[in-house]
């Protein structure tokens, strides 16, 4: 959902609106156009556009999301140093009651200092992040899964915390989250269900399934999900794409956004460096390859399915024109039978 009023940093107007009409109709269309699943970001500034513009907050759209779609599968961001585990968890169940067992949740350790600051809470550093985020989860689980829950660590405490009624979802929603540090990847393969991934090639991406695929077969677990970003643009040539790529990689480094870009890599520990190009679609949804003719990006996505990819969280501009697009000419050839 673009709750940023969209995903291009060097593009003031994209015609998409953060707001909730604009949010909810495009819930519903997507429904319509065979889409399985939408993230719902939270941040409390807009990193896209700017901090003075607006950014929808995304638990009070989520719920409202809830209530009037019915059959998406709501993924909302969420990250623990913004949230008590159960209050949040609390929340979660209500909200995942009110869908009738569609939420999931995206847990992602805090990188933006700037927003922390204005906001109030606490901004750790990148192993005290994520030893928090790994007591976050423990409570949430904790209290979704038994009657009566307590807990004491560093960070949290929880004395006989009843909570009811549970999440509908079973055994619980659906925990997504991502990273590239050794501190997340030993994380997710220990206390997720889904591991979603940076835009990158499909041969890239095999390599990152298969090394987490290992770390969660060596715990004993139940295999993970793997999802992948990517900006995705279908174009009836390649020429018409390769134009389209130009004006959207434009990168003016005194747009709005290009302050909240550099504190987030300096907040991050990414496997790989960033190019300046890379700026203005956030994600690193380029790199996924998902720009191009009809034909092309089905080739491209069968090369994801056979790499162990299970979703792809899909960016438009503007959203509403290229899903429609995107629907027509991808998703609905693909789903029809072979003959």
């Amino acid at each position: 959902m673009p709750v940023f009023g969209g995903w291009l940093r060097n593009v003031e107007d994209e015609g998409m609106a953060a707001s909730w009409p604009y949010v909810r109709d495009l819930a519903l269309r997507s429904e319509e156009l065979g889409f399985d699943l939408t993230l719902i970001a939270e941040l409390n500034l807009n990193d896209i556009k700017g901090v003075r513009a607006p950014a929808l907050e995304a638990w009070s759209t989520a719920a409202a999301l809830a209530a009037v779609t019915r059959r998406l599968e709501l993924m909302v961001a969420v990250r623990p140093t913004f949230h008590l585990p159960t209050l949040l968890a609390k929340e979660a169940a209500n909200i995942d009651r009110i869908s009738e067992g569609r939420l999931a949740l995206n847990v992602v350790s805090s990188w933006w200092e700037e927003e922390a600051r204005m906001y109030g809470v606490p901004f750790d550093d990148h192993a005290a992040r994520y030893a928090r985020t790994s007591e976050w989860l423990d409570v949430v689980d904790g209290v979704w899964s038994n009657a009566s829950f307590s807990y004491a660590g560093r960070y949290y405490r929880a004395e006989n915390t009843v909570l009811e009624p549970k999440p509908q979802r079973r055994p619980r929603p659906t925990i997504y989250a991502g990273g590239e540090s050794e501190e997340a990847k030993s994380l997710i393969a220990a206390k997720c269900d889904a591991y979603v991934m940076h835009g990158d090639p499909p041969e890239r991406i095999a390599e990152k399934i298969r090394d987490m695929a290992s770390r969660r077969a060596a715990l004993g677990l139940p295999p993970l999900v793997f999802g992948v970003a990517g900006y995705a643009c279908v174009r009836d040539s390649e020429a018409e794409a390769g134009e389209e790529v130009r004006r959207i990689t434009d990168v003016r480094s005194h747009a709005a956004g290009f302050a909240n870009y550099r504190q987030w890599l300096a907040g991050t520990q990414l496997e790989r460096s960033m190019s300046i190009e890379e700026y203005s679609v956030s994600n690193r949804g380029l790199r996924s390859g998902l720009v191009g003719t009809p034909a092309a990006i089905r080739e491209q996505i069968t090369r994801f399915e056979a790499a162990g990819v299970d979703l792809l969280l899909l960016q438009f501009s503007p959203q509403r024109e290229e899903m429609e697009r995107f629907g027509e000419q991808v998703i609905r050839p693909m789903a029809l039978p072979a003959r």
